[in-house]
């Protein structure tokens, strides 16, 4: 068992995971837990659907606090870092305390992407990062009956989806020419903005805001290329910024997100980073990549605890994340690039269906829309490094599993 203590650094998923991976391995009394945020680390994919669905709805904590004190993990909760010194190996606190570690991890996610036009704190704008961001807009929601959301990016389109069930009119303002144009396909876009539409949701491509007009220390107006538009309740959700100021105060490498090697170390020996914040070599493409998903930040916690427990291991990994969007399911594995060769799979109905894409013979993405089984098996192709010809995953009638061992 090691000796010196390991402080985390975030209350998301990446710290809750690494702290039940270093119990697993026997480190549990070692751990200090630092957090901004005056819970312990909770489930954030319910806070864009579930959460607004009951008006009692509580946070799904990840880990209760009776098993943070069975396992001896000290959890600073409210009291965010402030400083890092490297040199001395000490981490110093809010409320003043200093915490010596032997090693450290950075988990600290990011911060909503903000618009500088619109004042910090009117009352009207909302963002979605936090529980206590959730709980603010849960607190309003049933006194309004429209919203309008910057950005058509994942959350904000799961909140339309919801705010739409919900009976709420739904505006989405996105700025480029096609939905989710960074992460997934042009046909599946496509898809994706049509069954919004149907289903009654505005959502208004290629929307160019000029300005915005406030009455008090409310935002009232949007002004548009096209026009304006008259708003009651503002979501934005223009993207996330990694939280990499800590790493900048200590002088490690970062470049917009913390700069990592394959083992998820940072530029000080001492240090490791995880998560959304984090910046790491991915060997599909030869380039650097962040991600903000769950799975990644789950998995690079399992790696980095068998690092700091001195079992070397390497971070390789297959990206998969998901979206529910009302009643329908999104499911990736692997990146989508331009210019890959697209093979489609066609599912029960018109709402589920599969999109193989190809480089040349080797598979690189696969998208699903309530499609299960076809992201499970497409995670095994992945994993075995099969590359089924174009010909079988296009043919309904050949059992995916049938493909891998």
């Amino acid at each position: 068992m090691l000796s010196e203590s390991i402080v985390i650094v975030g209350g998301g998923h990446a710290a809750a995971q690494l702290c039940a991976s270093l119990v697993e391995l026997g480190q549990g009394a070692n751990i200090h837990l630092v957090c901004e945020e005056d819970v312990l680390p909770y489930q954030r994919p319910p806070l864009s659907k579930a959460f607004f669905k009951k008006a009692d709805e509580s946070i799904q904590m990840i880990k209760a606090q009776a098993w943070f004190d069975q396992h001896g993990i000290q959890v600073h909760l409210a009291n965010p870092a402030i400083h890092l010194n490297p040199v001395k190996k000490e981490l110093q606190l809010r409320s003043g305390l200093t915490l010596p570690y032997g090693k450290l991890v950075l988990a600290t996610g990011t911060r909503a992407r903000t618009l500088p036009a619109i004042p910090q704190g009117t009352e009207n704008v909302h963002f979605l990062r936090t529980a206590k961001d959730a709980q603010a807009l849960r607190d309003q929601f049933s006194h309004l009956s429209s919203f309008t959301l910057i950005g058509g990016g994942f959350i904000g389109l799961e909140l339309a989806a919801t705010f739409n069930a919900l009976g709420k009119k739904v505006t989405v303002l996105e700025v480029a020419p096609r939905l989710l144009a960074r992460s997934i396909s042009p046909h599946l876009s496509e898809h994706v903005l049509q069954t919004h539409l149907s289903a009654g949701v505005d959502i208004r491509m290629q929307s160019k805001i000029k300005g915005f007009e406030f009455e008090g220390h409310r935002l009232t107006r949007i002004e548009l290329e096209t026009g304006h538009l008259d708003t009651e309740c503002v979501l934005v959700g223009i993207g996330a910024v990694a939280e990499e100021a800590l790493a900048l105060q200590a002088g490690l490498t970062c470049s917009q997100g913390v700069v990592v090697d394959e083992s998820l170390r940072t530029s000080d020996p001492h240090i490791w980073a995880i998560g959304d914040c984090t910046r790491f070599p991915y060997h599909a493409n030869g380039e650097s990549l962040r991600l903000e998903s769950i799975q990644n930040a789950n998995d690079q916690a399992r790696i980095v605890a068998q690092n700091l427990c001195g079992q070397a291991s390497k971070y390789q990994p297959t990206p998969w994340f998901w979206s529910e969007q009302g009643a329908m399911r999104l499911q990736m594995v692997g990146l989508f690039e331009p210019e890959l060769t697209q093979v489609m799979r066609q599912g029960a109905n018109a709402q589920s269906f599969s999109l193989f894409h190809y480089k040349h013979d080797t598979l690189q993405c696969v998208e699903t829309v309530n499609s299960p089984m076809d992201h499970m098996m497409a995670k095994k192709m992945f994993e075995q490094k099969v590359s089924p010809p174009p010909t079988q995953v296009s043919d309904p009638n050949v059992p995916l599993k049938s493909l891998v061992a």
